[in-house]
């Protein structure tokens, strides 16, 4: 996650290009989209169900009561291995890592009054850190104005820039980009501020 200087550039980068446009541009960064428990605790449970039909492999000795309590100790120190956050994020399919952030992007946009701004100029920048995931909405009234090819081109360089680890970096690079966009298109007519210009944290 960013340190404060950091965050104060994003900060200070989203005010400079709100004076010189009218769209209003919020940042929000997750630490990660999901804990994604359910996901560990079911593959613990596969693989220690999978000694069940290896049972008759254990030695002699091993009884019925014994291979229960082996599959049960199994289960708990699989679950446990599997909640170590590099392993759990390699278990989650990529599938289920992009809908759980897409998700949480969409509830943000909500949640910061985006779809409620003057002229519906909202934009949306969302990163969710440990998915490397990252997606710019944008409202009505920019979607109208600006393809979502030209946002897709910034997405991938900011996705290039987190997987390098160079997170606050990325994020001033990418609201510079946008900024350029939404100047040649909304352009400043009134000075306002409806949203706030921080970064705003999900821990």
């Amino acid at each position: 996650m960013l340190e404060g200087q950091q965050r104060r550039k994003v900060a200070e980068a989203i005010k400079e290009v709100e004076s010189r446009t009218d769209a209003e541009v919020v940042t929000v960064l997750a630490r990660e989209a999901d804990s994604y428990l359910y996901i560990s605790t079911l593959w613990a449970a596969f693989l220690s169900l999978l000694l069940a039909p290896l049972a008759q492999f254990l030695p002699w000795w091993l009884d019925y009561r014994e291979a229960f309590t082996l599959q049960w100790l199994l289960f708990i120190a699989l679950a446990v291995l599997f909640r170590w956050r590099p392993l759990t994020m390699r278990l989650v399919p990529k599938k289920v890592k992009y809908w759980r952030a897409a998700n949480l992007a969409r509830r943000q946009f909500l949640e910061q009054e985006l779809h409620s701004t003057r002229g519906r100029l909202g934009l949306l920048i969302f990163v969710a850190e440990a998915e490397h995931y990252v997606e710019i909405l944008a409202d009505r009234g920019l979607a109208e104005r600006i393809t979502n090819e030209s946002w897709s081109e910034i997405v991938e360089n900011f996705i290039r820039e987190i997987k390098r680890g160079k997170t606050g970096e990325a994020f001033v690079h990418c609201v510079e980009k946008c900024g350029e966009l939404l100047q040649e298109t909304t352009p400043v007519s009134e000075i306002k501020n409806e949203l706030p210009n921080h970064l705003i944290i999900l821990d």
